[in-house]
């Protein structure tokens, strides 16, 4: 049996091994659970499309407040809106709902699925599984990479522009409230950020009512207006989009960069799948989400024609005059919500990407003691919190944070979409031809919504682009370091084999109480056991060698958690595996040990760790400059005890110095 334990994640391929002397055969080899989470199907019932629209639909349930707005303006900073140009703009907003949300993530890429789970993460390990050539893995890592620091871009964004959107529509009714705007909103968005260690789980329950009635208002608001002007539904025909397209040119190509507003949050849907299920997320989208979204921007767009005036605001001028102070608190809630929900999908995001080795460890805190999901990170927190109040300062109004916006969320599309060509082609064996028809056109079309967007960069798309390649850098580069670290590693380390074959006639000294040496290369003997050897010249009666194995998928499959080998009596290697939604716990699965014959005892057991002194080697691997990063994001990451989850008091850390 091939054992499983000789893959170790984040272990770079190497060339010419150590030799390993011949050891004791192995007397046993199991696999089982430990700790494994069960997953049942998602219930479709009032309650889970409730728990939806809170949570999936925050973000692009409060595009209305910006979007039409925004398009409007384009036109209007050029010559006098036309009414045929207003159902032009009705009609893009119509379609890119349909081709961009409907079609594209709820019919098709939420079919793909990882183990349940969804979102740029999981469909990157997706089609990495379904690719051999190494080059085109690494390709498509960096793809998906890229896609989640845009994704980080749009949660330090969302907050900004959502809640000074709904801030200024104060303005509507008392014009004088101007220069309180900034300040309420900074204020807002410094309390939505002091909070969440509260966690989500507690004012959870909240969200879907308010969301519920959110949309239920935006509905009956659009509706009003369109009884009025009943010629508006005209704007169903893509004809009017089309013809908007041809006649403007130029014009409707910038345009189309404030179209692409509407459907910012339309990620949420594909990476909260494993939150709610699929059947949810779809029902709630196209029986409620859809049509009260199409309604609220029909009745906009028909209030501009009968008033241009309306322009200025036509969201909050949408409402009758005794409405107007009760939406901006109702709208405030709901861009609360919506900044939520990109927070929580941001430390999700964050701790997948820790999991699969391209950040370091963080403090995460667990916010609910049966909900594993549920996490808190207070560094990333911050991190979202400053940067968020930094745009609205710099900024200072929501058009203005819309040229910013946009480049995130279609960045993020085209990221999408390239990863979608590979799975479907081959992980669902689509024919070329019908991939290409496909997701080829929804890329020219991700591409169009870019590049349209990508002429605001002067204006304010630079924010997300340099965030997103800092953030790349510094990802790849700690991916590097570790990588090195764990090659030096493997070449300064005794192998395992030659360790346990001289066990039996050297002169060590075995002292009574379980010692639990953690490893990242299970083939080789860690360092700080040769460390512990050197100084202190003694071993103890029982010895397990932990590997913590992080997998390219969601969880871990049933009945490979953990895996056993007996090396020597009361010596043994065992690999934890976990995947990147899942958080380890070291304690708490190696208790499951004693049903396999292991015997553990927590109280007694004391775990033996590295700390690695990192310096550069006489032919270094890495530039200096980007040694300065590695050596900075080390310092600051959370130690391996902490993050294991392991008691501080049964901990044994020694000091190894590395050069790379």
């Amino acid at each position: 049996m091939t054992d499983p334990a000789n893959k170790s994640a984040g272990s770079p391929p190497t060339g010419d091994q150590p030799h390993v002397a011949s050891a004791p055969e192995p007397r046993r080899i199991t696999e089982f659970d430990a700790d494994q989470p069960q997953h049942a199907a998602a219930p479709v019932g009032f309650a889970a499309l409730l728990g939806v629209l809170g949570v999936v639909y925050g973000d692009i349930g409060t595009s209305p407040l910006y979007a039409f707005r925004s398009t409007v303006e384009v036109i209007s900073g050029h010559h006098q809106v036309a009414p045929w140009e207003i159902l032009g703009v009705a009609s893009l907003i119509f379609w890119t709902l349909i081709l961009i949300v409907t079609v594209k993530y709820v019919i098709l890429i939420m079919r793909a699925d990882h183990n349940g789970e969804g979102g740029i993460l999981a469909i990157m390990s997706l089609a990495q599984r379904v690719v051999v050539n190494q080059r085109t893995r690494w390709i498509l890592g960096l793809v998906g990479i890229v896609g989640a620091c845009l994704f980080f871009g749009d949660g330090i964004i969302t907050p900004a522009i959502s809640v000074l959107s709904a801030i200024e529509g104060v303005e509507v009714s008392v014009p004088a409230a101007h220069d309180f705007v900034i300040p309420v909103a900074i204020l807002v968005i410094i309390s939505l950020f002091s909070v969440q260690w509260i966690g989500t789980g507690k004012v959870g329950t909240i969200f879907g009512p308010i969301m519920l009635l959110w949309f239920g208002t935006l509905g009956v608001l659009g509706v009003m207006e369109i009884l009025h002007h009943p010629a508006i539904l005209m704007a169903l025909s893509p004809t009017y989009a089309l013809e908007f397209i041809f006649y403007h040119g130029k014009l409707s190509f910038l345009a189309l960069g404030s179209v692409v507003l509407c459907v910012t949050g339309a990620e949420a849907l594909y990476a909260d799948m494993g939150h709610f299920g699929r059947a949810p997320i779809r029902y709630a989208w196209l029986f409620f989400v859809l049509p009260m979204l199409v309604l609220n921007y029909f009745g906009q767009a028909a209030l501009v024609i009968s008033d241009p005036k309306a322009l200025a605001n036509p969201f909050f001028l949408l409402c009758p005059h005794w409405m107007q102070g009760p939406m901006v608190v109702l709208s405030t809630f709901a861009t609360v919500i919506a900044s939520q929900a990109g927070i929580s999908g941001g430390f999700s995001i964050c701790r997948q990407l820790i999991q699969l080795g391209y950040m370091p460890r963080l403090r995460i805190t667990h916010t609910n003691a049966e909900e594993e999901g549920q996490i808190y990170l207070p560094d990333f927190n911050r991190f979202l919190a400053v940067g968020a109040v930094l745009l609205v300062v710099a900024f200072r109004s929501s058009d203005a944070l819309a040229s910013a916006y946009g480049i995130a969320v279609t960045g993020t599309f085209i990221c999408t979409s390239v990863l979608a060509i590979v799975v479907f082609h081959r992980h669902f064996n689509w024919p070329a031809w019908k991939v290409g028809a496909i997701f080829g056109g929804f890329l020219l079309l991700d591409s169009t919504f870019f590049a349209a967007n990508a002429l605001k960069i002067p204006d304010g798309g630079w924010v997300p682009v340099l965030l997103g390649c800092v953030l790349t850098l510094m990802m790849t580069t700690w991916k590097k370091g570790r990588s090195l670290i764990i090659a030096r590693q493997r070449q300064d380390s005794l192998p395992m084999g030659s360790f346990i074959a001289r066990l039996p006639q050297s002169r060590i000294i075995r002292v009574p109480g379980m010692a639990v040496f953690m490893t990242s290369t299970p083939d080789f003997v860690p360092p700080c056991l040769l460390h512990n050897l050197r100084h202190n010249k003694i071993l103890h009666d029982h010895v397990l060698f932990v590997t913590v194995q992080n997998l390219d998928q969601p969880e871990a499959e049933r009945g490979h958690r953990v895996a056993v080998e007996e090396l020597a009596p009361d010596i043994y290697r065992i690999v934890l595996r976990y995947g990147f939604m899942e958080m380890p716990n070291i304690p708490r699965a190696l208790e499951e040990l004693k049903a396999n014959g292991v015997d553990f005892d927590a109280l007694q057991a004391s775990y033996f760790t590295s700390r690695e002194l990192i310096t550069r080697s006489s032919v270094p691997r890495m530039s200096r400059w980007r040694m300065s990063i590695f050596l900075f994001m080390l310092r600051n990451s959370t130690s391996s005890m902490e993050f294991f989850r392991i008691p501080p008091d049964r901990v044994v850390e020694l000091g190894v110095k590395v050069a790379i």
